[in-house]
């Protein structure tokens, strides 16, 4: 009897809590860098078209009142629970992170390791968000002058093609930890460890519609978010071309844009979980009232 030969997973993408496949019905491989011949795919992802991208962002916008409205505490205890299922699968992330041979194995760890870190960092941060960035104004007047943090809604992400784990955490998780719904388009050398998240969010309890995940072309999908007018704000790290097409297209509807250095240190970790991570994600709402007598 022959040895039973392994079956090349296919990923789909992850739109309003369900794994669809593209409309588009398009797949494209995910390739060792080593071989020349390009023989082999290692796995297969879906790849995202623009119809993908209309259905996710209205999947964000219908769960995104219910879950900015939700406590700090109730989203600090989601996050951490997704970062106990990125612990539960460290050995799969650190094989997906050097799945392309980009990355080499001490590399790997040290990426996933400081993953999942970063994500319990951010759990920490939803329920502090408030104390610490917003507050209590001193104004001259008979006024109390309050400032209180509230997310910007719907968000795209656009990870960075390296650092395809903590690259993607570090755009989406802020989003998440400050009650935005994302729209978020990994690495499109390496998307399996994004993809990998997305696998766990509903285990972790993410409601649907929180997270969604695209695979494909940041040279298709970079033009459609940008001009899409239910998007409200955009983080990106993209290459300087895609980065312009950014500028351009949000002119016309003036969204918020944080483009990002893709060559960023991201494992930097003090640059990635301070009160600024959060400045492209939020907006401060002030409240006068009046001091009574």
């Amino acid at each position: 009897m022959s040895e039973r030969s392994e079956i090349t997973k296919t990923w789909k993408l992850f739109i309003g809590g369900g794994y669809p496949r593209s409309e588009s019905g398009r797949v494209a491989p995910v390739k060792d860098i080593s071989d020349r011949a390009g023989a082999k795919a290692l796995a297969y992802t879906a790849q995202a078209s623009r119809k993908d991208l209309r259905d996710a962002v209205e999947s964000a916008r219908a769960a995104q009142e219910k879950w900015a409205a939700s406590s700090g505490y109730l989203r600090g205890q989601i996050i951490y629970r997704l970062a106990e299922l990125l612990d539960g699968r460290r050995e799969e992330l650190v094989a997906a992170v050097r799945m392309s041979g980009r990355v080499g194995r001490t590399k790997a760890r040290t990426e996933v390791e400081m993953g999942i870190d970063r994500t319990l960092s951010f759990a920490g941060w939803c329920d502090k968000l408030d104390s610490v960035v917003g507050g209590r104004n001193n104004v001259a007047g008979p006024f109390h002058c309050f400032s209180q943090i509230e997310a910007t809604g719907v968000v795209a992400i656009f990870a960075p093609e390296e650092y395809s784990l903590i690259g993607f955490l570090s755009l989406a998780l802020p989003a998440l930890a400050a009650g935005c719904t994302i729209v978020a388009m990994p690495s499109s050398a390496e998307p399996i460890p994004a993809l990998i998240v997305a696998e766990c969010a509903p285990s972790a309890d993410i409601p649907a519609g929180v997270l969604n995940v695209l695979t494909g072309l940041p040279s298709e999908l970079v033009p459609v978010a940008a001009a899409h007018r239910d998007i409200d704000a955009i983080v990106a790290a993209v290459e300087p071309g895609l980065a312009k097409i950014l500028q351009l297209g949000i002119a016309e509807n003036l969204k918020r844009v944080r483009l990002v250095d893709p060559k960023a240190a991201f494992l930097d970790e003090f640059a990635w979980t301070g009160p600024s991570s959060f400045a492209s994600v939020t907006e401060v709402k002030t409240i006068w009232h009046t001091i009574g007598v």
